[in-house]
């Protein structure tokens, strides 16, 4: 039986952690800058209007940033996100504007088509055992010209006005898209943390020989993870769909970076075996405020991208000496080095996993 005092030492515990956790300096800091550009633009960040746009345009790096993440996890790198995501929202704007399918049938053949694409990716990379790096490469180069073949030079305007409707809806000045995006981000979260599924792509990830000898297959999870990372691109793409007044070959061709900044700012390993639902969130609230931020002051747009790059490589870079200097101090003491604390699985005892699974 738990008494009262072990109650409250296990609460006094787990609040210590949480206020030195990368989420809760994430938080700080998405506050901080909320105040601050509320008080530059003398209140008007805080009307609807500017809250309701804010937030519209916030939901599709959150979705890139946990379709990146579930890639991570497995210790897998996605460069076909952004190619992907353009793919399918310029295949479901023609299928709606040229084709006349139904805006729910179009959405749904998007959204399949996405999760296929990522399917056949994840059996690819473990059937060649190609590294994952090369065949997203692959992948995103076919993925352009196709988006290119089906779009063209024009913009794909004439589609569902009902789904525009729906991307620009928002109670209460909160968009439908941002509300869905929260949303799909509890849903993976239940998944990675409760589900055995989630779990097992987080043993694959963090240590693949252990997870072998215990019986789970890694390819099964690099499959997996590639699939679900896919299903994520797709939504994604769906929230673009509706939130903008139309598509062509140039949508999905700046979310490389962002899906990539999300998670590694919010406390991602690249070596895998560990998830960051909550700070990959935050980490894309951060970058939707820098992107405000260049608005509001008229900043120059390359050196924003600078600035979210210095950051990515700065958070790498940290990270790997957080590292190095907890294998020397576990040197020290003649014992295995404890790991660093994060959300998921233990991350210093990963095993890079880049390629395929074996």
């Amino acid at each position: 039986m738990i008494t009262i005092n072990q109650y409250g030492a296990r609460t006094a515990a787990a609040l210590r952690r949480f206020s030195r956790s990368t989420t809760t300096t994430l938080l700080c800091v998405t506050l901080g800058g909320c105040l601050a550009l509320g008080i530059a633009s003398s209140g008007e960040f805080f009307q609807g209007p500017s809250v309701r746009t804010f937030l519209q345009y916030l939901a599709t790096p959150v979705l890139i940033g946990l379709a990146q993440m579930v890639a991570l996890c497995v210790g897998q790198l996605n460069l076909a996100v952004g190619a992907l995501g353009g793919c399918t929202a310029c295949l479901m704007g023609v299928l709606m504007a040229d084709g006349g399918v139904p805006a729910p049938i179009a959405v749904a053949a998007g959204v399949l088509t996405a999760m296929l694409v990522g399917l056949v990716t994840g059996v690819f990379i473990v059937a060649t055992r190609i590294n994952g790096f090369i065949v997203t490469l692959g992948v995103m180069t076919i993925l352009l010209g196709a988006q290119y073949r089906l779009a063209g030079t024009r913009t794909v305007d004439g589609y569902s006005p009902a789904l525009k409707k729906l991307g620009r809806a928002a109670p209460l000045n909160l968009p439908l898209v941002f509300l869905t995006a929260l949303a799909v981000a509890a849903l993976l979260a239940v998944f990675l943390y409760r589900a055995t599924a989630g779990r097992r792509l987080l043993a694959a990830g963090g240590n693949p020989l252990a997870a072998r000898l215990s019986g789970i297959s890694t390819d099964r999870q690099i499959v997996l993870a590639h699939t679900v990372s896919g299903l994520l691109v797709g939504v994604a793409a769906v929230t673009a769909t509706a939130s903008l007044p139309g598509v062509n070959r140039s949508v999905g061709g700046d979310w490389l970076l962002p899906s990539f900044a999300a998670p590694i700012i919010g406390g991602v390993g690249l070596s895998g075996g560990s998830v960051a639902v909550s700070g990959t969130v935050l980490a894309a609230f951060v970058m939707r405020l820098i992107d405000a931020a260049r608005a509001q002051f008229s900043l120059d747009p390359s050196w924003v991208n600078f600035l979210i790059g210095l950051v990515v490589l700065g958070t790498v870079v940290g990270g790997r000496v957080h590292q190095t200097h907890l294998e020397k101090k576990g040197k020290a003491h003649g014992r295995t080095p404890p790991a660093p604390a994060g959300p998921g699985p233990t991350a210093g005892a990963a095993l890079p996993n880049a390629g395929g699974g074996r």
